[in-house]
């Protein structure tokens, strides 16, 4: 097996991801390992660019994959450090993610903004509507 780096592959399906990879010779018949692969596709609001990153087999709990050279189109090896940051960040929160907490739900806190109930909320309004100071 040759030395593993970072790249970022065009298939023939269109999908483009991103994985650390490595090239197995294969006898003659070279395949691409792929451990962890995801996609990534950039947003952009008025807060700035933001990166969605998604594991390539949603449904797999597999970490490697192989593909044959015939399924891609191409291959660029990537040492952008954002990236690569991007990705292992990516992977090691994911993996700590599903072992505390599998539901991926959180629940609010004062932190994020989380204050009062709605009637709290109802009534100190209706008071500084009124002007009443509360005390």
């Amino acid at each position: 097996m040759g030395e593993e780096f970072y790249a970022i592959i065009k298939l023939v399906s269109g999908e483009e991801i991103l994985s650390l990879i490595m090239v197995d010779e294969n006898d003659g018949d070279p395949v691409i390992v792929l451990q962890n692969p995801v996609t990534m596709k950039a947003f952009y609001n008025h807060q700035g660019m933001h990166i969605k990153v998604k594991p390539w087999m949603e449904m797999s709990s597999d970490d490697f994959f192989m593909i044959k050279l015939d399924k891609i189109i191409t291959m660029t090896e990537t040492k952008d450090k954002k990236l690569i940051d991007i990705y292992n960040n990516y992977i090691n929160e994911d993996d700590s993610i599903e072992v505390h907490n599998p539901s991926g739900k959180v629940k609010p806190s004062t932190k994020m903004g989380y204050i009062s109930s709605v009637e709290d909320a109802r009534r100190k309004l209706e008071n500084l509507f009124k002007g009443i100071k509360e005390g």
